[in-house]
């Protein structure tokens, strides 16, 4: 592998990690948002995607969390995302079942999206 060759995938790395550093940030916001306008009492349908939705911002910010360390084992990188990915597709689908959440469903999915890429550099 040449220096040149080393230093692409270097760059592509840094780039994949900080975009899907950058998808958990907006997604953890966005599921919060979402969350906070649900009511806590509501129907069972709603509730379970407002405790979604709590879940999905925590582990979002768990995941930006490791992602900015600069010494993050590549074990524990690769299971946070791998947890990232999961519950932002539960949240995603939870979130399709409520009207008005349609933004905050396509920003989960784009953060799992992102997370598989990122998975996928470290293979």
């Amino acid at each position: 592998m040449t220096t040149t060759t080393s230093q692409q995938e270097l760059f592509r790395f840094l780039e994949d990690r900080f975009a899907c550093a950058q998808a958990c940030a907006e997604c953890a916001r966005s599921a919060a948002l979402r969350a906070s306008l649900m009511d806590p009492g509501g129907p069972k349908r709603r509730e379970s995607a407002r405790r979604s939705g709590i879940l999905c911002a925590e582990v979002c910010e768990a995941t930006c969390h490791v992602l900015s360390r600069q010494q993050a084992d590549e074990r524990e990188v690769r299971v946070q995302l791998e947890w990232c990915r999961d519950v932002c597709l539960e949240c995603a689908e939870a979130f399709d079942g409520c009207p008005g959440s349609e933004a905050a469903a396509r920003r989960c999915r784009e953060c799992a999206r992102a997370c598989e890429d990122f998975i996928a550099v470290l293979r």
